[in-house]
């Protein structure tokens, strides 16, 4: 769990990954990612991690929407999400930055 979220805070503000995304980071199944998320997520920077095609859940939308907003991230004309192809953080630079935030949770 608590990779996951510390996952989810090295995303860049103005930057969404995908639940696939932050799963290949951490090393567990999207559906995992978006357990915990549903649980533990509320006090990260939630607004940040969206489905592979960008979309957020619908009770998610309308606050993710001002954050999005606040940041700069346009919701697509569907108003389901933004597009993550315009959107997506620098996955490799992500991993670096995860490695350092996890580095007092190595054994």
């Amino acid at each position: 769990m608590e990779r996951v979220l510390r996952a989810v805070e090295q995303v860049p503000r103005g930057r969404v990954v995908s639940y696939g995304d932050l799963a290949a980071l951490v090393g567990i199944g999207p559906r995992q990612v978006g357990s915990i998320m549903r649980v533990y997520g509320g006090n990260v920077t939630w607004w940040r991690v969206t489905n592979a095609a960008g979309d957020l859940p619908a009770p998610l939308r309308e606050a993710a929407r001002l954050r999005w907003a606040d940041e700069g991230i346009l919701v697509k004309p569907n108003g389901l999400g933004c597009r993550i192809a315009d959107y997506r953080a620098d996955l490799a630079a992500l991993g670096d930055a995860y490695h350092r935030a996890t580095v007092d949770l190595e054994p």
